[in-house]
């Protein structure tokens, strides 16, 4: 049985993490992050590395990316690059991941390219507000990411917010389903449940998740 891919795409701090982590519970899929697959910038100063545009597609290994997307798929192994946001570099340590009966793709750019998309069985998109969205942000940024929220704002406004409106919100029209990334995340889980439901049935994962409703 070749594995049932999930992409969940949509903007920054929209709730793509937090869907994905629960359906990630119920499905005992492994998450496969796409912001770790950021490009290798450690011939640059620190200077130059943090005025990179990371809200653009291109700041995206999207050919590491797409090998190892048909990897999983074909129910191989990868070896998943890791990335330092304090310092914007990729990681010296991977992160090995099983390919399995249901994995799940996350990030901003998970709808955007063809070649991801037609290896995906599930497309996902969650939206929010730039307001909900850049509020996540910066309670995110600063506490995990060692930024000011000086810093985060001016990101936001400078390419966060641009590039969103340019190249992510564009990518909904691929999805199959739309989510509203303020509603309930239990709700949004169990509207990707239910459609899912309709193409794998009889999974003991999803039948025991549908047994405790």
């Amino acid at each position: 049985m070749r594995p049932y891919l999930i992409g969940i795409g949509g903007p920054s701090c929209s709730g793509k993490s937090e869907v994905a982590r629960r359906l990630s519970r119920i499905l005992h899929a492994p998450i496969v992050a796409l912001d770790h697959y950021y490009r290798d910038l450690s011939h640059l100063p620190f200077g130059e590395r943090a005025g990179t545009n990371f809200d653009a597609p291109e700041a995206l290994d999207h050919e590491l990316m797409v090998e190892q997307v048909r990897s999983l798929k074909q129910g191989e192994a990868i070896e998943k690059p890791g990335y330092d946001f304090t310092q914007h570099l990729r990681a010296a340590a991977t992160e090995h991941i099983d390919s399995a009966e249901f994995v799940i793709l996350e990030g901003l750019f998970a709808l955007y390219w063809p070649e991801i998309r037609e290896l995906l069985d599930l497309r996902v998109y969650i939206t929010a507000s730039h307001d909900v969205c850049l509020a996540r942000r910066i309670f995110r940024d600063v506490r995990e990411r060692g930024r000011s929220e000086a810093s985060v704002r001016r990101q936001y406004e400078e390419s966060v917010r641009p590039m969103c409106d340019a190249h992510v919100a564009p990518t909904s029209e691929f999805a199959g389903i739309v989510l509203n990334g303020v509603h309930p995340v239990k709700q949004s889980v169990h509207t990707v449940l239910t459609r899912i439901v309709d193409q794998v049935r009889d999974h003991k994962h999803l039948a025991l998740y549908f047994e405790a409703q």
